[in-house]
């Protein structure tokens, strides 16, 4: 593929993600959020919110597989992945929108309403998500230049994670001062994210040009095709179970930013610069990230990265409510997590290649229907996680202004920390057990496919020229 596609392509497909994630962590990070201490739910509706979310969010998660299924087998004359990006995108903002607007109501009629929308917005987020990721691997089969993508698309991401993150606390702050309802200021802050959230997809919808590779018609996917992608596929399932172990630690942790530091630091506005300090660290991770790829290998960087997190976490853990040492362990946390992220999803992609190498078929979409899987998963555990550590805790029944108490904060510390720190250090284990596709072995696997892809051309001209 021509370097100047590929560098278009980067740039088009990564500055689409500023948004997506800017709605995604709305939603993913903040409705809990939302609802706890705005909507100011009874323990009773609270549980069953969380509960919602948990069993909506594993339905969602359940059905990816299918949606990568269905963006498989589209051939459009606008290409296979962008109708549902840009169809992904318009339901979801809607939703989103709906999701934040407050309609007077409470109790039984509060739950069945913010069950349906819920619902739907992990539906339609997800015709987004699958298509707008299954796309990258098409995007380049070398390495290096996936990495670059990868990098670039997650600096972005990150950018829209971070600016939600920095901002929500005192934008909504300001804005209910203004309109006189910190309902009204929610509403108002996620109709700026989905206008976000749209600009970006257009870039992307309009900037990327889709490789002859994943506008080509194959064999059509069937729901068999499917499974023996997810199943045969070791090293897809692998780095699958790697992906879910790390995110459902991660997830949890970030969940309850607001919250720790709002009833443990007592200073919830602090939480804002404790989030900035984190986006900057990251996104320069993500920066510096292939500067160390050129002279370590990814089994190295994940180690070092795995041993950085976890020495971050023991050290928040014991970390007296001091700004100094919780901004050092949040930085060493966060800059390993940049790290094996991006990790993570070139894995991901490079578990395209070894399945069409070892099954027949690339399968980009039902390969990428793992990450967003694995995400909402992960999702859905920190929220069940969250909600249901508030409700144990006492937290959630507080009046205002009132404190929580030492046993109630030492459970939600180890929620927080502990619990985390035992999945991502199992993540890495699996990882070290058996994932097998080093540069040396995926290079061999590439090199395999391009004499298959050259025989299967000249089969293809000899067979039309004898007919």
């Amino acid at each position: 593929m021509k370097k100047d596609i590929v560098r278009r392509n980067k740039y088009a497909f990564g500055l689409g993600t500023i948004g997506r994630d800017m709605v995604y962590s709305l939603v993913s990070m903040y409705l809990m959020v939302y609802i706890t201490e705005v909507v100011n739910v009874t323990d009773a509706e609270l549980a069953a919110v969380t509960t919602i979310i948990l069993l909506a969010r594993i339905f969602d998660a359940a059905n990816d597989p299918f949606m990568g299924v269905i963006v498989d087998n589209t051939h459009s004359r606008f290409g296979k992945y962008k109708p549902w990006i840009a169809l992904g995108a318009l339901l979801s903002g809607l939703l989103t929108v709906i999701l934040y607007t407050d309609f007077g109501l409470s109790g039984t009629g509060f739950i069945v309403v913010f069950g349906i929308v819920y619902v739907l917005w992990g539906v339609s987020f997800t015709i987004n998500d699958i298509s707008y990721w299954s796309m990258m691997p098409s995007l380049s089969d070398k390495q290096k230049d996936r990495e670059k993508i990868g990098a670039f698309a997650r600096i972005f991401a990150n950018i829209g994670l971070f600016a939600v993150v920095g901002s929500i606390i005192p934008v909504t702050n300001a804005l209910g001062e203004s309109f006189g309802s910190m309902k009204k200021g929610y509403f108002i802050f996620a109709v700026a994210v989905v206008i976000v959230m749209i600009a970006g997809q257009c870039i992307t919808l309009f900037g990327v040009i889709e490789p002859k590779i994943a506008t080509e018609k194959p064999e059509k996917t069937t729901i068999k095709g499917m499974l023996q992608a997810l199943f045969r596929n070791d090293q897809l399932l692998l780095t699958g179970i790697c992906m879910a172990l790390f995110m459902i630690g991660y997830e949890t942790t970030a969940a309850f930013g607001v919250y720790f530091f709002k009833y443990a630091y007592g200073d919830e506005n602090m939480y804002v610069s404790f989030a900035v300090i984190l986006g900057v660290s990251q996104i320069s991770a993500l920066i510096i990230f292939p500067l160390f790829s050129k002279k370590y290998t990814r089994k190295q960087l994940y180690s070092a990265a795995s041993i950085l997190i976890l020495a971050g976490y023991i050290l928040f853990f014991v970390s007296p409510m001091n700004m100094l040492f919780l901004g050092t362990a949040g930085v060493m946390m966060f800059v390993g997590q940049a790290f094996i992220q991006l990790l993570m999803l070139v894995f991901l992609a490079d578990t395209v290649e070894y399945g069409e190498w070892k099954l027949g078929r690339r399968n980009e979409s039902v390969t990428f229907a793992i990450q967003p899987f694995i995400n909402k998963i992960g999702g859905a555990i920190a929220s069940g996680i969250v909600g249901m550590t508030l409700i144990i805790s006492g937290i959630n029944s507080l009046e205002e202004g009132a404190a929580p108490a030492a046993l109630g904060l030492t459970f939600m510390k180890i929620m927080m920390l502990i619990f985390p720190m035992i999945t991502i250090l199992l993540s890495y284990v699996v990882y070290r057990w058996k994932f097998k596709l080093d540069k040396e072995t995926y290079d061999t696997i590439v090199s395999e496919l391009e004499v298959r892809r050259s025989s299967a051309k000249v089969e293809k001209n000899d067979y039309n020229i004898d007919r």
